[in-house]
């Protein structure tokens, strides 16, 4: 059984075909990486996946549940999260802040208890910031807890992303382009930090340009090219197929 299945997804806009008939799945535990020259339509199969755009046709199941066309919220209350190419922290909240914002579902006290602060919502908020603070350990963040996200280096804030996504408390983690912009080191760091996610027994789909980061991380990888899946498999047949050589400009993937 497929912890995610896709089954000739497309999504147009238009009279543009961003993806096209793309179908793959996925099991419990591996990294997945997206690849694909600029305008290979990876994005907008994420934004597909995570609901923040309906697909024109295909589907998507998650445990042999389909959720085609449901929303964001509700994708993410049924264990995929992710990240996004653009840093979309809360600057001037604190880390803490930021990985609590994600578990807001996990309250249940109502409105009015959390502006009177009644005994059952402060149980409650107690219990987020615990589990909050968790996850930053797990990213060795837990010494910036009551930093200003804004404040922090750039490669730290890609991280603080990681752990809100984690925080969803989801076991399908999305990142788009998680070490762009980063440096060598940062980006290092990063390998790291995604390859001990795995040991978590958390799956991975990544879009990533690095080829570096691909074929230093990945146990499959899906190429893309004008919104049309032109290869899949391990990182050493990607590496040699001559259609992904062709895709990228005649340059073979170091």
């Amino acid at each position: 059984m497929y912890l995610l299945e896709i089954k000739c997804l497309s999504k147009h806009f238009g009279g543009i075909r961003a993806i096209e008939d793309i179908s793959f799945s996925v099991q419990d535990g591996p990294i997945l990486s997206i690849i694909g020259p600029n305008g290979a339509g990876k994005t907008t199969l994420f934004n597909c996946l995570t609901g923040f755009i309906r697909p024109t046709r295909g589907g998507i199941t998650l445990r042999q549940k389909s959720i085609t066309g449901i929303s964001a919220d509700r994708i993410s209350r049924l264990g995929i999260s992710r990240t996004f190419q653009n840093i979309r922290l809360f600057r001037e909240m604190t880390v803490i802040e930021n990985i609590m914002v994600a578990q807001h579902a996990r309250i249940r006290s109502g409105l009015l208890a959390a502006v009177l602060r009644l005994p059952g919502f402060k149980k409650e908020e107690l219990a987020v910031r615990q589990k909050s603070f968790e996850y930053l350990e797990l990213l060795g963040l837990e010494t910036l807890a009551g930093k200003t996200a804004g404040s922090l280096a750039y490669g730290i804030q890609r991280k603080i992303e990681i752990a809100r996504a984690l925080a969803t408390g989801a076991d399908v983690l999305l990142l788009d382009e998680p070490t762009a912009g980063m440096n060598p080191q940062e980006t290092d760091d990063m390998m790291v930090t995604i390859k001990n996610l795995k040991k978590l027994g958390k799956t991975i789909l990544l879009i990533e340009h690095d080829m570096k980061v691909v074929m230093g991380i990945s146990d499959r990888i899906i190429v893309l090219d004008h919104g049309v899946k032109i290869a899949e498999g391990p990182p050493k047949e990607i590496k040699s197929n001559p259609m992904v050589i062709e895709a990228y400009l005649g340059k073979e993937i170091q």
